[in-house]
């Protein structure tokens, strides 16, 4: 059997199709090719997209990789979705979208949720939802209530972007403890909606989808869409998770202690435990795990970044002058360590919750006019990324997740070996990277959903590193990266 995997990240979609008895992955395609997948900002601090546009994005690639006619399309067998966490979807009665949604890296409803998280009472909201309601989907659909009253009166359901493009592929719409715990609606002391927060902001508990877990059957691919597709109609859609939960699950991250990475739009270090941890001043977040149960309470500590790769490509649009990734890493490669003083703190993507929900902005120091050129931008904003993440981790190990081995895609970011080698020197972590990525992950998981795999280990048996970088010993990046502490400690106060 084949699996199909739908990843809806911010900057593109991504699929893959993958060979149940092997895990192999039998062709792959990401849709837009080349640009970017816009993100509508009217507003300083707002983001937005189309989940239309999600929906047309997914059926051109699934189009498009059927007509390289390297597999038939009639042998897949189950459909797994990842995609991008915290976005609010809102549908009415007949399944169309109310608006635009409003995606995860939006910071219009950072003080909605403060003072959601003050009136509630920090120290007895923070043991039920691990986390401050913040800035997350619940207060996003507050905002909606406050300032777009029609809209909201008009709701049937509201979800996260994957929800909808399962609820687009087949008529029905459902959810799972892992999307409400990162939409910060899931209390883990009793495992259910978590009522406090509801009342407080005067949501209906109808507008909540129903709940299946993760590896479940959340619907039927209709005839209508099997018809567009060339696909079976009726197989099902048998898992669906957010991009951090997903990577995690294409790097065989189950267990606690095991961590995973990823460096794309925005960057993230994701740690599971089975202790229902959670950072006092929520800095970093914690949510329901894929295969989070009440009697095997597995969550994963997730540190973001909101601006790591979509840095890494403002450098390359702005003093790129045509040049691709691989020849800009390779022009920073000429760079010394330490950009010759250059400092970028690369916080220009929204509120980042690991600053408290701070709109710092991008930052660029010490420029030297006579000394400094291109070059020195390029390793800069590598090293200024990877100095965001030690930063994070030191958070991460406040709260008790110590990673002796980090694993990530080889992918984004991590395709750069400066990028991997800086990484691992600033950090003092050695890193494992994998060809495997989130449509990978959401095409292995449909297989887990489905029952394709006896055991969810059995998904990964062929599953071996391609590469394992470690720490170099004479590592130079520990007063560099204190300077860099030093400007944003600046910047911060």
């Amino acid at each position: 059997m084949l699996l199909l995997g739908i990843d809806i990240g911010t900057s593109a979609i991504k699929i893959a199709v993958i060979d149940s008895q092997n895990q192999q992955c039998v062709a792959s395609y990401r849709y837009p090719e080349k640009e970017e997948t816009p993100i509508v900002s009217v507003k300083r601090g707002w983001a937005e997209q189309s989940p239309d546009m999600w929906w047309d994005h997914v059926k051109h690639a699934i189009l498009a990789l059927n007509e390289q006619e390297l597999y038939h399309p009639t042998d897949i067998g189950a459909i797994g979705i990842a995609y991008q966490m915290h976005g609010l979807v809102m549908v009415d009665h007949d399944h169309r979208c109310l608006r635009d949604a409003i995606i995860w890296c939006d910071s219009r409803a950072v003080e909605i949720g403060m003072d959601a998280f003050h009136a509630l009472g920090g120290e007895s909201v923070l043991p039920s939802l691990l986390n401050s309601p913040g800035n997350f989907t619940a207060a996003k659909l507050s905002w909606i209530k406050r300032n777009e009253p029609d809209r909201y009166n008009k709701i049937h359901k509201v979800m996260l972007p994957g929800d909808y493009i399962a609820m687009r592929l087949t008529g029905e719409i459902t959810t799972s403890i892992s999307a409400l715990s990162e939409g910060v609606f899931w209390d883990f002391q009793y495992d259910q909606i978590y009522a406090p927060l509801m009342s407080y902001f005067g949501f209906n508990h109808d507008i909540i989808p129903g709940i299946q877990p993760v590896f479940s059957e959340h619907g039927h691919l209709l005839q209508s869409v099997a018809q567009t597709l060339g696909l079976t109609p009726g197989i099902p859609v048998s898992y669906k998770a957010g991009d951090q939960p997903n990577n995690a699950l294409s790097l065989n991250v189950f267990e606690p202690g095991e961590v995973a990475a990823t460096a794309g739009t925005s960057g993230v270090i994701y740690g599971v435990s089975d202790e229902k941890i959670y950072d006092k001043r929520s800095r970093v977040n914690t949510f329901a795990h894929v295969n989070y149960t009440p009697n095997q309470p597995h969550v994963g500590m997730l540190l973001c970044i909101n601006g790591t790769g979509i840095l890494n490509r403002w450098v390359k649009d702005q003093f790129g002058c045509g040049l691709d990734y691989a020849a800009i890493n390779e022009q920073a490669s000429r760079v010394p360590i330490g950009s010759e003083g250059l400092r970028i703190l690369p916080f220009g993507n929204g509120a980042e919750r690991m600053l408290e929900n701070k709109l710092l902005g991008a930052h660029m120091a010490n420029i030297d006019l006579n000394k400094h050129n291109y070059q020195n931008i390029f390793r800069a904003c590598q090293e200024g990324i990877a100095f965001a993440f030690r930063y994070g981790l030191d958070m991460m190990r406040e709260n008790n997740m110590h990673p002796k081995v980090i694993r990530a895609g080889r992918a984004n970011l991590f395709l750069s070996d400066l990028f991997a080698q800086i990484f691992v020197d600033v950090t003092g972590v050695p890193i494992e990277l994998y060809a495997h990525d989130g449509s990978v992950g959401a095409a292995l998981g449909a297989g887990i959903g489905a029952g394709v795999f006896r055991h969810t280990q059995d998904a990964f048996q062929y599953t071996k590193p391609l590469q394992v970088i470690e720490p170099d010993r004479n590592n130079a990046y520990e007063a560099i990266y204190f300077d860099w502490l030093h400007l944003l400690n600046k910047q911060l106060s």
